[in-house]
């Protein structure tokens, strides 16, 4: 078993999951973060840890497509081993549905 972000961090890129994370398996995007799953220890202290629950198990339905998603972006963005400010909007956009066809973007972030 490994641990996904899902649609949920899109537009918010809360970092308390980054700084508990005991093998920097975060990677940065503009505007989410991706789990690497081949480095995930599955020990689950991120998942708590999330204000907006965008982490799951990969055991969970529907977790396929986001597995998918963080093997591919965690292999082109920065990793990210530092909490940073979560993005301005954060708060007003933590529980909107359909963000991955609306707001997600490929480019990296800035990575720590």
């Amino acid at each position: 078993m490994t641990y996904v972000v899902t649609e949920a961090c899109i537009m918010c890129k809360y970092t308390d999951c980054v700084e508990v994370c005991p093998v920097d398996c975060f990677y940065e995007g503009e505007n989410m973060l991706v789990i690497h799953p081949d480095e995930c220890i599955d020990c689950g202290v991120c998942e708590p840890e999330c204000p907006a629950e965008a982490i799951i198990p990969d055991t969970e339905p529907g977790a396929d497509k986001w597995v998918e998603m963080n093997t591919k972006y965690a292999n082109a963005w920065p990793n990210i081993t530092e909490k940073i400010d979560a993005l301005p909007e954060a708060d007003a956009k933590a529980e909107e549905e359909g963000k991955l066809e609306k707001y997600f973007s490929e480019k990296p972030g800035q990575g720590s």
